[in-house]
């Protein structure tokens, strides 16, 4: 009697008629197949988006920026003795300061970002994405390298003079005034993120001539970390550093600048999440009726089942069996699907947009879905959908436990 649960809940799935499964079982594994193959799409494409963002972005922008009350002197001493500090991958100095940069009657609003170019390739991913010119040709006397989209608004290429004027001002004889610099374009990044559109980049000695300070002197200590997520704890660990004597010293991170955006990201992910998981539910609702269909038809044989005595746990374990079968099927079949056609995701919006006449990917900083499969989101949705049907096929098989023979029989 140990397997005849096992038993008729397989041989129930199965058709009369000698089928691999009975219509309502493959309609109830269709709609969880359905559910779980969206929720694997979706969330891996957004993780895809997620990463990418995460790369161009955080990749760019400051990770840990030390600053002080004062202007930062000597600050080569200070670099040596940050770098030997653990979770620490490289420091270098930073200038970021605002201008109007203009060409050709155009002109945009920028943040003007003094970097060593030596050190840029260690400090960020920006040496990677530069299509034309590079890093070696931002001179500290003449220099500039600006995002692709500006680039093209301003209508300027490499080699190009545009007009950069700050927020510093300069006084003379005929009165106080911006200060307004010509800078030659030596190199253009691109991204595909809003940072095409602000981001200037010069050497750090112009950035620091530009607001006036002192030679061998910084506004600030730009810091990479090897954990992106556990940078205010570092910088909260660096400044505990005995080579930081003063109560001048103060830090900035990434979660401060960007931490709004990323914040977004995970809540709205979180809440396609939510609303797949009720389409499943909703799918799971057919191996309740399924369920219920099955017990409906069975009543005689689970009243003889009952007369030969068959236990409650037992008669339960039938139909809670049927539905584990028609979870793991739906479970599976779904995982498969949702596997096969996000790595080819990109050839069916090609196809869509063929055949619709229109770019889908026209609002996005990229022209492609990137995708990343994190296995501990899939065993998560693995579990959650079985979970469900085992859960939804115990209210049925319950009831059918509870079935009188005597009321069931006393007609035949």
């Amino acid at each position: 009697m140990n397997s005849l649960p096992i038993y008729l809940g397989y041989k129930y799935f199965r058709s009369n008629k000698g089928a691999f499964a009975s219509f309502t079982s493959l309609m109830a594994i269709a709609g969880l197949s359905l559910g779980v193959a969206a929720l694997v799409i979706v969330l891996s494409v957004m993780n895809g988006f997620e990463k990418e963002l995460q790369t161009r972005v955080l990749g760019v922008v400051p990770q840990l920026i030390i600053r002080s009350n004062e202007n930062i002197d000597n600050y080569d001493q200070l670099l040596s003795k940050i770098n030997n500090i653990d979770n620490i991958i490289g420091a270098s100095p930073y200038i970021e300061t605002q201008g109007l940069m203009s060409a050709k009657d155009r002109s945009r609003g920028v943040f003007l970002t003094g970097v060593e170019p030596n050190l840029e390739e260690s400090m960020s991913i920006l040496p990677e994405y530069l299509i034309e010119g590079s890093m070696e040709n931002l001179t500290s006397k003449n220099g500039v390298i600006i995002g692709a989209w500006l680039s093209r608004y301003l209508g300027v290429g490499v080699g190009e003079v545009v007009n950069i004027t700050t927020t510093n001002l300069r006084s003379s004889i005929l009165g106080t005034f911006p200060r307004t610099i010509s800078l030659e374009v030596s190199g253009i990044f691109e991204l595909k993120a809003e940072l095409d559109q602000s981001l200037v980049l010069i050497h750090h000695d112009l950035a620091a001539n530009i607001i006036n300070l002192q030679p061998n002197a910084t506004q600030g200590i730009r810091i990479k970390t090897n954990n992106l997520f556990a940078a205010d704890t570092i910088g909260f660990d660096l400044l505990t550093q005995s080579f930081f004597d003063g109560s001048d010293y103060y830090f900035t991170s990434w979660k401060q600048t960007h931490g709004t955006l990323f914040q977004a990201i995970k809540l709205e992910k979180r809440l396609i999440s939510l609303m797949l998981f009720l389409i499943i539910t909703v799918a799971a609702f057919n191996i309740l009726s399924t369920i219920v269909m099955t017990v409906k038809t069975k009543e005689k044989e689970i009243a003889i089942l009952k007369t030969m005595g068959c236990s409650i746990n037992q008669l339960t374990l039938i139909f809670i069996n049927l539905g584990f079968i028609i979870g793991i099927l739906g479970t599976l079949i779904g995982l498969l699907i949702g596997l096969a056609i996000t790595p080819n995701i990109d050839e069916l919006i090609n196809f869509i947009e063929a055949f619709t006449n229109k770019n889908m990917m026209d609002s996005y900083f990229i022209n492609y879905f990137p995708y990343e499969f994190r296995l501990n989101q899939l065993i998560y949705i693995c579990f959650s959908v079985i979970a469900m049907s085992l859960i939804f096929s115990y209210f049925p098989a319950g009831r059918a436990a509870k079935l009188k023979p005597v009321s069931i029989l006393r007609h035949e």
